[in-house]
């Protein structure tokens, strides 16, 4: 096989899945946006047979190499052969390892499995964010069960929104809206009410969004839905299932949705998680 010179070979070399070493890979590589690369992954290496196959993919193509190895020796047999070869190797493991263990005075553990539970949480947000938007706006009653988060209040009170934030932190949300003329779903007294949290909002401000939102349905805005009287109707509808739920209540007014999702989490107790 041929190597094209204008074609930069980049090999993946990893006891685990190797999100790490590409991520920096393909963080590197987006500071040359007119160059071509190929990415080659040589993942869940667990002996020194199948690390020296994917050094030898990499010499063939005159790869460069970014290694997450996190056995101590296999790594030292990579570093050799790069060297022994003129191979540009980059291992992002033992240099930092070596660095705490000789700060510290603590031995590494060569826990390879660490890197499976960065991805565990990855994929356990992105089934958070897909259980948030197939249950938005009371879809399945059932998923109240399931439920980490549940939120409840009148239109314009900023449920969805809030939901997909929490989502987006790995939390299950779903969320409910409450209309005094529609019967509630009887679900919702049998879970905790630890973990259900109640939207409020000012009368004028919820009057304020409904009549952006009619208008730009191409609707008049003076409609029984986005007035004064029936907001108040509404709100006072939504107090009274509250109480009998007897979950917290957060008034959202001039509150970001970050800062909302903060008091939520709060008043749950539950933990606050980083955005990915």
């Amino acid at each position: 096989m041929s190597i094209d010179n204008k074609l930069l070979h980049i090999h993946i070399i990893s006891d685990s899945i190797g999100a790490t070493a590409t991520k920096v890979a393909q963080a590197t590589v987006a500071q040359f946006p007119e160059m071509e690369y190929e990415i080659h992954k040589h993942i869940l290496i667990e002996n020194e047979q199948q690390l020296i196959e994917a050094l030898e993919s990499a010499k063939h193509t005159h790869g460069i190499i970014f290694m997450t190895i996190s056995n101590s020796h296999q790594a030292y047999i990579a570093e050799a052969f790069a060297a022994e070869n003129s191979l540009v190797i980059h291992n992002l493991i033992q240099p930092f390892t070596k660095d705490i263990e000789q700060r510290t005075g603590i031995k590494p553990v060569g826990l390879k499995g660490s890197q499976f539970e960065l991805s565990d949480q990855y994929f356990n947000r992105i089934k958070a964010i897909e259980f948030t938007l197939n249950n938005d706006d009371g879809k399945n009653p059932e998923a109240l069960k399931e439920a980490d988060i549940v939120i409840l209040g009148v239109s314009r009170t900023g449920k969805t929104p809030l939901s997909m934030y929490l989502g987006t932190l790995g939390y299950k949300v779903t969320n409910l809206p409450l209309i005094p003329e529609k019967e509630i779903t009887p679900i919702l007294f049998e879970i905790p009410s630890s973990k259900i949290v109640g939207l409020t909002n000012n009368a004028d401000i919820i009057c304020n969004h409904r009549q952006k939102r009619m208008s730009e349905f191409g609707l008049s805005s003076a409609t029984r839905y986005a007035s004064k009287e029936r907001v108040d109707e509404e709100l006072a509808y939504a107090e009274s299932i509250y109480q009998k739920l007897q979950c917290p209540v957060i008034n959202v007014s001039e509150r970001s949705i970050e800062e909302s999702s903060v008091i939520i989490l709060d008043v749950l107790n539950l933990p606050h998680k980083p955005r990915w």
